[in-house]
């Protein structure tokens, strides 16, 4: 997937290409896990980063683990 950004975004954050695209994916993965759309599991394996580093990075941002509702409990132990 190719994003386009002005270079002024990346001088203005001090990254390069290659980070940018790292943070967004990372972002993206949070922000569909807080959503109920992908499980951590699916998360982390997108990232490429063990379940507890995404559950652990994805708490730093607000989310819940678990609401102890039906939903939360398939989207947790759905198969990847």
């Amino acid at each position: 997937m190719k994003i386009q950004c002005p270079t002024e975004l990346l001088l203005g954050l001090h990254v390069n290409a290659e980070s940018l695209a790292e943070i967004v994916k990372l972002e993206a993965a949070i922000a569909l896990f807080r959503k109920g759309k992908i499980s951590s599991g699916m998360a982390a394996k997108w990232l490429d980063i063990p379940r507890a580093t995404f559950l652990f990075k994805a708490m730093e941002q607000g989310a819940e683990l678990l609401e102890d509702s039906a939903d939360d409990f398939r989207r947790e132990t759905m198969l990847l």
